[in-house]
């Protein structure tokens, strides 16, 4: 790994700070002066930050349920609530990808930056799996957008910001209760409020927005607002699993 990340997760500075470290000439591997981009194994090489040897940090993995209101971010200028408030300061802790502050849901944290980079790039086509809860936009305000109509739309390519086109992997549409469509969206990126862009280019009025799983790992019984580590095997199929790929039999077939 590289070295600021070496130093990083192990607690001493932030990824930026230990990089002026480095700069400045103030971090040697085995006796030598260091220099930016080398790349170091923390369990075989010696590190000191300033003369002090730094100890390898332990890669840690978090599931949080996120709850609406709070922000996806270490600190926030505005002064709210932010995850990292309800998880344990961990050296090198960091999100795997962004909810919208008004998202609820599953929310992966971990020490491990090269597993992040493997979760949440587009390429890599990890599956994460979103329970929305719209309403038909305009009931006597404008045109309102049929179930079917909802199907059908979400059958092909649909452009959103002028970006790519969103391809999702698999879709369900159901009927509440309350008149609202609940629809659960399996979709293999994670571009800003992706979900949420989606739902109002098909012009339809979002009221909730819950992911359960991301890649291998659900959500399942876990509280809102209450975090807990992964098991070992949990662990093993993020590692085993090269995309981390939900299993597509576990939501059934697209419709």
């Amino acid at each position: 790994m590289r070295l600021q990340r070496a130093i990083a997760r192990a607690g001493v500075a932030s990824r930026r700070r230990a990089e002026e470290l480095i700069a400045a000439g103030g971090v040697r591997v085995n006796g030598a002066v260091a220099t930016l981009g080398v790349s170091v194994d923390p369990e075989q090489d010696t590190i000191t930050v300033r003369g002090r040897r730094i100890q390898a940090g332990r890669i840690r993995w978090i599931a949080l349920y996120k709850p609406v209101g709070y922000v996806v971010t270490r600190r926030d200028p505005e002064g709210r609530p932010t995850v990292f408030d309800l998880v344990p300061d961990l050296p090198g802790l960091t999100y795997v990808g962004r909810l919208d502050v008004a998202t609820s849901g599953l929310l992966l944290l971990t020490s491990d930056g090269e597993a992040v980079h493997r979760l949440t790039h587009p390429r890599f086509r990890v599956e994460r799996v979103y329970r929305v809860v719209v309403r038909e936009r305009g009931r006597g305000r404008g045109r309102g957008r049929t179930r079917d109509a909802i199907r059908r739309d979400l059958r092909g390519p649909i452009p959103v910001g002028g970006g790519r086109p969103v391809h999702l992997v698999r879709f369900q549409v159901r009927r509440r209760v309350d008149g609202a469509s609940e629809l659960t969206l399996v979709l293999t990126e994670g571009r800003h409020r992706i979900v949420r862009r989606l739902c109002e280019k098909l012009g339809l009025e979002v009221d909730r927005i819950h992911r359960l799983s991301h890649g291998p790992i659900r959500l399942g019984q876990l509280r809102v607002g209450r975090w807990r580590y992964l098991t070992k095997d949990e662990i093993r199929q993020l590692s085993a699993d090269g995309s981390a790929r939900s299993r597509k039999k576990a939501y059934g077939p697209r419709r």
